[in-house]
């Protein structure tokens, strides 16, 4: 049974050779630990994920990051150029393509030798295993701003080395993030144990004086995921990583749609991650906070989707996320161009900046609301705790087993996809059926009463054709679904 203790040093490095061994023609040649020490500890500050968000923390201000990938070097250099000059990124991603994402490092090859064929891009992302360290340390000297592996991998072993051993100080994802709402049967205790190595390895090079980001993928499915549920993942996820001597973790939340809810649902992100980690015992662990623009289907024209992304900047920088991650108007259509991408940041960044000084205004609604999602992560995690007889590992796969942590719309067979959510009639995200979900009492009493003021007001039945209404109420220019009786 997969426990959330340290990987003993020793251990981790006899894992890692046969790690090692996963790449496409054996063991590489330039992950030695002490050169990829050296190459790390010569990176720059402004170059540093993990300085820059302790700076801009510091500072009070949003930073902004696009999504963005392709599967040719010159390529992938030139659109990340692009997005540093034109969109003017603060952190720049490399987006993995999905053969990497399952570790099919031949597809992955082939696809490059395609691309190459071809011209252009036939990947989804950018094969950075197959790439190597050579590849991934030239992307990382074209640019002048921090670099991340942004991807989905359930086994990102391999992935995490090559890209650290690059100078990439980022790295995204988690054991429960990227496996739940990615794959359809893949065994949570393993994703757990592939991640625990990751999150080992940043703990190794911070034991030799060398700071790197790790952040849990906060959005999960993306698709009315309730507060609650999101942050309790993103709060185990960090607990699990600052075992393995993670010191700077940036945990996330994706837009849910209603303005106090979300900037709710930040503030208690940030005070209750930092909160438990102190609880556990992990006391000198920096915590930052990302926000994700709108993660659910998106209006086709282009003026209302970038009206859209101006929303989500506001919501980002009332919050107070330290970092927020970018949509473009061509969300609804396909992989946005360059230039698209380059436009939503713009937009994100005029926003965020206009509202850099700006607060949200105190309100008995917001402290009710923080309030509300802190007492729902309390249950979760009380929950885990206990069916994991006091370790959070063997607890969130007991946890999600039994339905007591059930995340909404998520392809796992270990899920157990029996919660419906739905919003009230101010667009909170709500629960219309909790399953087996750890909430006590009144807990489902709060939800039930606000979806049943919404049905007054509505005119209707609490039913999933609520659920369904909301599901495509933004792409049509709302935010709480209207009755299509």
């Amino acid at each position: 049974m997969v426990k959330n203790v340290k990987i003993p040093l020793e251990e981790f490095l006899e894992i890692r050779k046969e790690v090692l061994l996963q790449w496409p023609t054996g063991s590489h040649p330039m992950l030695d630990l002490e050169e990829s020490v050296k190459r790390l500890k010569s990176v720059p500050a402004h170059k540093n994920f993990a300085l820059k968000l302790r700076d801009a923390k510091a500072k009070g201000i949003t930073l902004i990051q696009p999504r963005a990938g392709v599967a040719r070097i010159n390529e992938h250099i030139e659109l990340l150029q692009y997005l540093e000059k034109e969109g003017r990124a603060d952190f720049l991603p490399s987006t993995i393509d999905s053969y990497t994402r399952h570790n099919r490092y031949q597809n992955a090859e082939d696809g490059i030798n395609e691309s190459e064929a071809k011209g252009r891009s036939l990947l989804n992302g950018f094969p950075a295993v197959n790439h190597g360290v050579d590849g991934c340390t030239k992307v990382f000297e074209s640019v002048n701003s921090p670099l991340q592996a942004r991807h989905g991998t359930p086994d990102a072993r391999l992935l995490s080395e090559i890209i650290h051993a690059s100078m990439w100080t980022s790295n995204e994802g988690g054991g429960i993030s990227y496996n739940i709402p990615y794959a359809k049967n893949i065994s949570l205790e393993d994703t757990i144990i592939y991640w625990q190595y990751v999150d080992r390895l940043v703990g190794y090079y911070q034991e030799q004086g060398i700071e790197l980001n790790r952040e849990p993928y906060g959005p999960l499915t993306g698709t009315l995921v309730p507060p609650s549920i999101s942050n309790t993942v993103a709060i185990i996820e960090s607990l699990l990583a600052a075992e393995q001597g993670v010191k700077n973790i940036t945990v996330g939340y994706g837009q849910g749609g209603n303005l106090v809810q979300d900037v709710a649902a930040l503030r208690a992100l940030e005070e209750q991650t930092n909160s438990y980690l102190k609880l556990f015992g992990y006391e000198d662990v920096f915590v930052t906070t990302v926000f994700h623009q709108w993660m659910g289907g998106f209006p086709e024209n282009a003026s209302e989707a970038m009206g859209l992304i101006a929303y989500a900047s506001t919501v980002a920088a009332l919050g107070k996320a330290t970092k927020m991650i970018t949509k473009t108007s061509h969300e609804s259509f396909g992989v946005p161009t360059k230039e698209a991408n380059a436009e939503g940041l713009r937009t994100s960044k005029m926003v965020v900046n206009l509202l850099r000084d700006q607060k949200m205004a105190e309100s008995e609604e917001l402290e009710r609301e923080i309030t509300q999602i802190k007492k729902e992560v309390d249950n979760l995690i009380h929950a885990v705790v206990r069916v994991g007889k006091g370790d959070i590992a063997s607890g969130i796969v007991a946890a999600f087993k039994n339905g007591l942590i059930d995340v909404p719309f998520a392809p796992s067979e270990l899920n157990a996809g029996k919660i419906l959510p739905a919003r009230d009639i101010e667009g909170k995200i709500r629960i219309l059926e909790f399953g087996n979900l750890a909430f006590d009492e009144e807990v489902r009493a709060f939800h039930l009463q606000k979806l049943q003021e919404r049905a007054v007001q509505q005119n209707r039945e609490i039913s999933i054709q609520m659920t369904i209404d909301d599901i495509y109420a933004v792409s049509d220019g709302y935010l709480v679904g209207k009755s299509k009786q």
